[in-house]
């Protein structure tokens, strides 16, 4: 069995207005995440890529300001929230803003005259551009266009290089892409400007952790806790310190694509021929997904105690992906065919989970990865059908967020629906629905709107088929 990686970087600086993504719980448990959630009256309003959309507050639960959301988790997830500093609005923002953003596009030709104002020197010509440049990459933003976004913020760092909420959110949106080393030219520029800042290094640890340098990252996450104790970093300061000691004997092996550490007792015929299969498996993944990962990938090969110290994970876990792939291989000397197989699948979360900016849900997770290893649901076909009719399956909302704490009989009718979820989508309407899905997660303000705008359903009409897709498929009903 395997888990998915829970990564919640928490992150929203603003240059001059503050523009945020945050997460509204409703009271059935649901969250949507949306721009700039507020309370007005007996509605809450917040922005997404369709616009302006609001529900009423009898409904909500709270708000959770500030979160990027990477969310698909479970509970061993290795960006905890991340709060933002406060930085006063610039004067003139939103008659700048205004200006920049109308008619449901971006001027253009009015920053193109800021640049030009800053280019002669204007006083405070500067700052304007920035200004222009923050409020375009927010309206990318609320589009889910990241790319776009992260233009503007270049653009305007190229006129007001030493712009603290500029330098921020790039740096945050690198990470949100899983460009750990791009975040960190950004970071480090950040903090020549503010040195005591606790979210520099805050942001600088996981960073450094993402790229798979885990002595920076601690050193880091140490300069955080000092300027600033935050029960966040100090959690993942104790499992970077855990990595390390344990990792600290271990050999390395790296290919393109991926940097591989195992402990001494392994052979090293072993490692080379996971690596052999693991390059195999991205060149598939690559083709099938339309998506290459920007950074290499670490992957970790543990005795089975190791795997338990480290992870910390249930019993039923046999392999983990918390942004490194963590596999126990005590006693094996070659790539059996349940190894290839676990590592087909854990390979599978790394390029879901940073397709989809980390938002897609675990039944999507644990289903692409399923189906993406050779699993069907012959098997379980008879099960979950009469499950159905019993209304004993779990919704796909009950299945969104973390299984951390399933029992091992929840966690296998979890993984066997999830897998039957997937399956009838690609035998709908093939891998091209499956990649217009994951799309739609990375930007959608929630997993139930994604699944409407690129299936056109709703998850009650998507559980619906999928059981209609088992009794044709295996059933003959």
């Amino acid at each position: 069995m395997r888990l998915v990686p829970c990564i919640a970087a928490v992150f929203a600086l603003v240059v001059s207005s503050c523009v945020s993504a945050d997460v509204i719980v409703l009271k059935n448990g649901n969250r949507i995440v949306g721009m700039n959630a507020t309370a007005d009256g007996d509605r809450v309003t917040y922005q997404t890529s369709a616009g302006q959309l609001s529900i009423p507050k009898a409904i909500v639960a709270r708000i959770e300001h500030d979160d990027f959301s990477f969310s698909s988790a479970d509970g061993a997830g290795i960006a905890p929230p991340v709060s933002a500093p406060q930085i006063e609005p610039a004067t003139g923002y939103e008659a700048i803003a205004q200006k920049t953003i109308h008619d449901g596009g971006v001027d253009y030709a009015y920053i193109e005259s800021l640049e030009s104002e800053a280019r002669t020197g204007a006083p405070g010509a500067t700052n304007k551009v920035a200004a222009a440049c923050y409020a375009a990459a927010q309206f990318f933003l609320a589009k889910g266009d990241s790319a776009s976004a992260i233009q503007q913020y270049r653009q305007g760092l190229e006129f007001a290089p030493h712009n603290f909420g500029l330098l921020m959110n790039l740096a945050v949106l690198y990470l949100r892409e899983s460009q750990f080393t791009e975040a960190l030219n950004p970071l480090q520029q950040a903090r020549e400007i503010a040195p005591d800042s606790a979210d520099v290094y805050k942001l600088m640890g996981w960073a450094y952790y993402g790229a798979d340098k885990t002595a920076e990252a601690i050193d880091a996450w140490k300069q955080a806790i000092k300027l600033r104790p935050d029960p966040d970093v100090i959690e993942a300061l104790k499992k970077a310190e855990r990595d390390q000691a344990l990792e600290s004997s271990y050999r390395e092996g790296e290919t393109a694509h991926f940097d591989l550490k195992y402990y001494g007792g392994a052979a090293p015929e072993l490692a080379r021929g996971i690596l052999g299969a693991l390059e195999n498996d991205y060149n598939d993944l690559q083709s099938q997904l339309d998506y290459t990962p920007p950074e290499q990938i670490a992957v970790i090969l543990y005795t089975g105690q190791a795997f338990a110290d480290i992870t910390r994970a249930p019993s039923w876990v046999g392999a983990l992906n918390d942004g490194r792939i963590r596999i126990p291989v005590e006693g094996l000397t070659s790539v059996t065919p349940e190894l290839a197989r676990e590592l087909k699948h854990e390979l599978t979360h790394s390029f879901v989970g940073q397709k989809t900016h980390y938002r897609a849900p675990t039944w999507l997770q644990e289903g692409m990865a399923q189906w993406m290893e050779g699993r069907r649901s012959s098997s379980d076909a008879a099960y979950l059908v009469d499950a159905a009719g019993r209304g004993a399956l779990p919704s796909l909302a009950a299945l969104d967020g973390s299984w951390i704490g399933f029992t091992g009989d929840n966690a296998s009718v979890a993984y066997a629906w999830s897998l039957a979820v997937i399956e009838s989508i690609i035998a709908r309407g093939g891998l091209g629905d499956i990649n217009r899905l994951l799309d739609a997660m990375a930007s959608a303000p929630s997993p139930q709107v994604a699944v409407l705008q690129a299936l056109n359903m709703s998850y009650d009409e998507l559980q619906q088929q999928a059981v209609d897709y088992l009794n044709h498929a295996y059933l003959n009903n």
